[in-house]
C-alpha cells in the first residue's frame, strides 16, 4: 500500500466519521446482557440452593426435612413492600390469573389494559372469558389517566396499570380514576420491582397487584411471581387460587364451607428451591437497582444537551429502576437511523440478547404485534371470549391504530437495556456513541 492511501485508511479509521459510513465504531465488544438479578448471582445463591436439595424437600407444603422457604420470602417480600400479605406462585402470567381469580374477573366485563404491557397481561384477561379495553399511553411509556377515564363503560370491571420499562407509572392519578368511578385495581409490577412513587413501593397503590421473578427481571430465580395485597379477602381467594381451589386455615387444613373462598385452583404454588434463591436476590435488589439507576442517568444527564433526542418522562426518578432508557425523536425515519448507526458503533448485545431496538421491534410488549389479540383468536376455535352471549358487543379493534399516541411513540422510540453490571467504560462508551450519532443529525 502506498505510504499516502496508507495514511489516508488511518485518518478515516480515526475520525468522528460514522462507523456505519466506514468509520472506526466505539467499540467492538457486546455490552452485556440485560438480566439484571443474573448478574448479581453469586456463592450465596449457590449455597441456599445445595443447602436446600440437602435437605429433600422442595415442595412447599411437605418433605423430609422442611424449611418453609415459600412462606418465608412471602413475610420478607411483603416487609420489604411494605404491604400486608404475599402468595408466591410460579410466574408472572400465574400471578395474574391467580389476581383476576380473586378479583371475580369473568365473562361480561371489560379489564382495561394499557397500549404498552407484556402480552401475558391481555391473555389473562381473556382467559378469564372477560373483554381486554385498551388505553392509550403517553409520555411516561405508561396508561394515560385521561385516555383510561374514557375507556370506562358501564361494563368496565377494573384496570390492569402495567409499570413498564422499569419505571412507575402515574399511579396517584389512575387511583383517583379508580376509586372515583368504584373500579378495582391491579397493578402489574414484573419490570420494575423495587420501583416507587414518592417513597411509596409500587404494588401497594391499588388492590392487588403483581410481580414476575423471570430471568429478565430485576430479581430472579429463572421463574416466579407473586400476588400481593392489603386485602384479607382478596389474599386468601388469591391462595385458594394459586392452589387446589380452596382457602388453609392457619393449620393448613383446607376450608370447605365458605363459598366465597370456594374457587379453581391452578397449581401456580412456588417451590422450595426458587423460593430459597429468590431470599437471596431480595437482599441484593437495592444494589441491582441503585447501579442500574446510577448508569441510566449518567447517559440520561448527556443527553439532556441534545435538543434532536427527547427523554421518556420519568413519574419519579428516585423512584426508577433503571433498567431501561427510551429516547424519542421527532420522526420515524429518524429513530431508525439513529438506531442503526448506534447499533454499527457496538451499542448492541450478543445475539440472544435484545436491546437497542426501535419500539415497533419490542415483540410481544407492542399491542398491536399482538396477534391473538388483533385477530381475536381462541382456544376453543368457537370464538371464545369474544363471541360468548355475556360479552356481546363488547370486543374492539385491536389492530395498529386503535392506540395512536403509543403507535407514534413506538415508532419515534428506541429502546435500551441498561444492564445493572455496566462499568463506566461501559456507560462511556455508550455516551460517546450517542454524542458521535446525535451530532450527526441536523438541529432542530
Amino acid at each position: 500500500m502506498k505510504t499516502d492511501q496508507k495514511h489516508s485508511v488511518e485518518e478515516k479509521a480515526t475520525s468522528g466519521e460514522l462507523a456505519i459510513e466506514g468509520g472506526k465504531p466505539i467499540r467492538t465488544a457486546p455490552l452485556p446482557l440485560e438480566f439484571p438479578g443474573i448478574h448479581y448471582f453469586g456463592e450465596e445463591e449457590i449455597q441456599a440452593a445445595v443447602q436446600l436439595l440437602k435437605r429433600r424437600s422442595l415442595f412447599r407444603y411437605y418433605g423430609v426435612d422442611l424449611q418453609k422457604e415459600v412462606e418465608k420470602i412471602e413475610a420478607e417480600f411483603a416487609k420489604f413492600l411494605g404491604i400486608s400479605h404475599a402468595v408466591a406462585v410460579t410466574s408472572g402470567t400465574g400471578a395474574l390469573n391467580t389476581a383476576l381469580s380473586a378479583l371475580s374477573v369473568g365473562p361480561g366485563q371489560e379489564v382495561i389494559v394499557p397500549a404498552y404491557m407484556w402480552v401475558s397481561v391481555v391473555a389473562a384477561v381473556v382467559s378469564h372469558g372477560a373483554i381486554p379495553v385498551l388505553a392509550d399511553i403517553n409520555d411516561t411509556f405508561c396508561m394515560d389517566p385521561m385516555k383510561l377515564e374514557k375507556a370506562v363503560t358501564p361494563k368496565t370491571a377494573g384496570i390492569i396499570v402495567v409499570h413498564m420499562s422499569g419505571a412507575p407509572a402515574d399511579i396517584k392519578a389512575i387511583r383517583r380514576v379508580a376509586g372515583e368511578r368504584r373500579l378495582w385495581l391491579l397493578e402489574d409490577c414484573a419490570q420494575c420491582c423495587g420501583g416507587s412513587v414518592d417513597g411509596q413501593k409500587v404494588g401497594t397503590f391499588g388492590d392487588m397487584a403483581t410481580f414476575s421473578f423471570q430471568m429478565n427481571k430485576n430479581m430472579t430465580s429463572g421463574e416466579g411471581g407473586c400476588v400481593v395485597t392489603n386485602d384479607f379477602r382478596l389474599y386468601r381467594r388469591a391462595f385458594a387460587a394459586h392452589d387446589l381451589g380452596y382457602a388453609r386455615d392457619e393449620s393448613g387444613r383446607l376450608i370447605f364451607d365458605d363459598p366465597d373462598l370456594s374457587l379453581w385452583g391452578q397449581g401456580y404454588r412456588l417451590d422450595e428451591l426458587r423460593a430459597a434463591i429468590l431470599r437471596v436476590q431480595l437482599t441484593k435488589l437495592p444494589r441491582i437497582i441503585e447501579h442500574m439507576r446510577r448508569s441510566k442517568y449518567r447517559i440520561r444527564h448527556e443527553l439532556e444537551k441534545f435538543p434532536q433526542v427527547r427523554l421518556r418522562k420519568i413519574v419519579d426518578p428516585e423512584g426508577d429502576t433503571g433498567c431501561f432508557l427510551i429516547t424519542t425523536y421527532p420522526d420515524a425515519e429518524t429513530a431508525q437511523r439513529v438506531n442503526k448507526a448506534l447499533r454499527a458503533e457496538g451499542i448492541v448485545t450478543s445475539p440472544q440478547g435484545t436491546s437497542n431496538i426501535v419500539m415497533t421491534d419490542w415483540g410481544l410488549h407492542v399491542y398491536s404485534n399482538i396477534a391473538s389479540l388483533v385477530g381475536k383468536t381462541s382456544v376453543d376455535g368457537r370464538g371464545f371470549p369474544w363471541k360468548l352471549p355475556e360479552n356481546a358487543g363488547l370486543a374492539r379493534d385491536y389492530g395498529k391504530g386503535a392506540c395512536p399516541v403509543a403507535d407514534s411513540l413506538f415508532e419515534r422510540s428506541i429502546i435500551l437495556a441498561i444492564p445493572s453490571c455496566l462499568t463506566e467504560s461501559d456507560e462511556g462508551d455508550i455516551v460517546r456513541a450517542f454524542d458521535k450519532v446525535l451530532d450527526s443529525l441536523p438541529a432542530r
